[in-house]
């Protein structure tokens, strides 16, 4: 398994930055109350620091007991009033971060979804299970503990400078005297944490990665008693998400009591010059309630900046999923390209025209084919494995782009065609019948709400389904639960079947379709296959000769080249490639 490593970068990426603000304009009204709040709460703190060195000072001193009550009331009040204001700007910051998220991951579900089936061969379904899922979820945080809440501990740390200033300039320099120290260790702890969350990031996609691919593949570990060497690998991928997150956590636990100390240090100075500076009054200026007043400006001051160094660190890990996000959304080299044509019918027509194609560059796998099929003609293709057999219908379902030539169906180009359009018209019933963990009905309909019961019962009698439908509780509510676990091989491929026959497409194909199945049931559902192919263009793949031999063309793959084609009693009479592998099979047979 390749391991993913991704660099954060710079922290402030303004290019990112700004490509993510661009989802908070549907929610830019709320957006910018939120930021008027953000001020009139970055404001509101000093102030009420503020109003207690006035106390002190005018009233508590001068024994003015109504002034100094009316003056308690209005900070109690203010307080009050604070926490209004929290609660309101912490549930609209996360309610838009909700929202934002909801809407970044649909917009890369909907990306995903276009994408050609050349990307998922190349990309871990893990990696991109941590991009929907995780890298998703952390931005959530930018929104609700990253932008606004850096954006409100910088205001309340100008605010405060104001005050301190306003008040007392000597004293504010000596209070601040220890910021260099803060800074520097802010500093050091904000590149540590940085790259520690970053390799948090990546053993995260690393670890998801690694256990949907083995977890899917659970009957390949078991088969050949890889448990112990796969759950050595995991020890190990876990091993290394475990030390990047202790790495994290060494650098808070170091930072925040060097933090604690530092501010000590400043507390304890203001202190020193405060005290001596109060014995002599008339020289300094200094008073009690300035001295108590800068005592919690002081405090108040090192608590945001200590925030803003997490805050920093959300931020960051924000940046990296975002950065991650933007590049998929970004990536368009394996997005499907479709036309505008849907015809209201489509009569069947298929044509390959020199058609070139490689899942990877120059590894061609299938060479220069070219062959036709007339409306309603049932054509067969046949091979040994790796032929191109399966490949050719990829790309006449649009799975995959062809690197040369071209494929036309009625006469059109399907690179001219909707999607939809040429999909809704070309059944394919695979070898590999792939079920989702949901009822009968929607397995079979993929949520088409124009497809009633009574089609789907209609096109289970035809291929013979219907009792052991009957039989299963619930009937077409039954939930065959993840890949159909719970239906065997045989009941998967008849479900496939009435998939493809209640969308009654034009073109049918055919794919191994009947290798999965018991003889017995493969004679029951053979007359089904033939009502379906009545009156279709049908494409037939199949290892069995005897299945095809009815088929009006008979065409023979080998290598990605097509080396003859003709019905069964011509090719069988050319004694070629065909009435070799008719032998082979004939004999296995006897």
């Amino acid at each position: 398994m390749e391991k993913e490593k991704i660099s954060s970068g710079n922290i402030i990426d303004f290019e990112v930055l700004g490509r993510l603000l661009q989802f908070i304009k549907p929610y830019r009204r709320r957006f910018y109350f939120v930021i008027i709040l953000t001020v009139v709460l970055g404001y509101l703190s000093p102030y009420r620091i503020y109003l207690t060195q006035v106390i002190l000072d005018k009233y508590v001193s001068a024994g003015h007991y109504q002034m100094m009550v009316y003056f308690v009331l209005l900070l109690f009040g203010l307080l009050i009033a604070q926490s209004i204001l929290q609660y309101i700007h912490t549930y609209l910051s996360g309610r838009i971060g909700q929202y934002v998220i909801r809407d970044i991951r649909i917009k890369l579900y909907k990306h995903i979804l276009q994408f050609q089936l050349r990307f998922f061969d190349r990309t871990p379904i893990g990696r991109l299970v941590t991009r929907t899922i995780s890298d998703v979820e952390t931005l959530a945080d930018v929104f609700s503990e990253g932008l606004s809440a850096m954006a409100g501990d910088l205001l309340q740390i100008i605010f405060i400078l104001a005050f301190m200033f306003w008040t007392n300039w000597k004293l504010s320099l000596v209070s601040l005297s220890c910021i260099p120290l803060m800074f520097l260790a802010t500093y050091i702890f904000k590149e540590k944490i940085k790259v520690a969350f970053n390799d948090v990031r990546n053993a995260v996609a690393n670890l998801n990665t690694f256990v949907q691919e083995h977890i899917t593949g659970m009957s390949i570990v078991q088969i050949f008693t890889s448990e112990k060497r796969e759950f050595a690998k995991f020890r190990e991928i876990n091993g290394e998400h475990r030390d990047s997150n202790l790495r994290s956590v060494l650098y808070y636990s170091v930072y925040f009591p060097v933090a604690e100390i530092i501010a000590a240090m400043g507390i304890g100075l203001l202190m020193w010059y405060g005290a001596k500076s109060t014995l002599h009054f008339e020289e300094s200026g200094i008073t009690i309630g300035m001295l108590t007043a800068f005592i919690m400006y002081i405090q108040m001051f090192f608590r945001p900046i200590r925030m803003i160094a997490d805050r920093y660190n959300t931020l960051q890990m924000g940046i990296v999923s975002s950065s991650r996000i933007i590049n998929l959304l970004d990536s368009k080299e394996d997005l499907m390209a479709e036309g505008q044509k849907c015809p209201e019918t489509i009569r069947g027509s298929v044509e390959f025209d020199k058609v070139w194609f490689a899942y990877k560059e120059s590894d061609y796998v299938l060479k220069d084919i070219s062959f036709s099929i007339k409306p309603g003609e049932t054509v067969a293709f046949v091979g040994a494995t790796g032929a191109g057999k399966s490949s050719i219908i990829n790309l006449l379902s649009r799975f995959y782009d062809i690197n040369r030539g071209s494929i036309r169906v009625d006469e059109v180009d399907i690179r001219e065609y909707e999607l939809g359009c040429l999909r809704r018209n070309v059944g394919v019933v695979l070898q590999d019948v792939f079920l989702f963990s949901d009822s009968i009905r929607n397995n079979i309909t993929l949520g088409q709400t124009d497809i009633t019961d009574d089609m789907i019962m209609h096109a289970a009698d035809l291929v013979g389904a219907r009792k052991f439908i009957d039989r299963l509780p619930g009937q077409l509510d039954y939930n065959v639960m993840e890949r159909g676990a719970t239906l065997s091989v045989g009941q998967r491929q008849l479900l496939s079947f009435i998939r493809a026959m209640v969308y009654d497409p034009h073109i049918l194909v055919l794919d191994e379709a009947t290798s999965s199945v018991d003889s017995e049931t493969e004679e029951m559902i053979q007359e089904a296959i033939a009502k379906m192919m009545s009156h279709r263009t049908s494409i037939v793949i199949a290892h069995r000769l005897s299945t095809i031999q009815k088929a009006d063309k008979i065409i023979v793959l080998d290598k990605g080249e097509i080396k003859e084609s003709g019905t069964h009693e011509e090719l069988l009479a050319h004694n070629g490639f065909y009435a070799q592998l008719h032998k082979m099979q004939y004999k296995e047979v006897v």
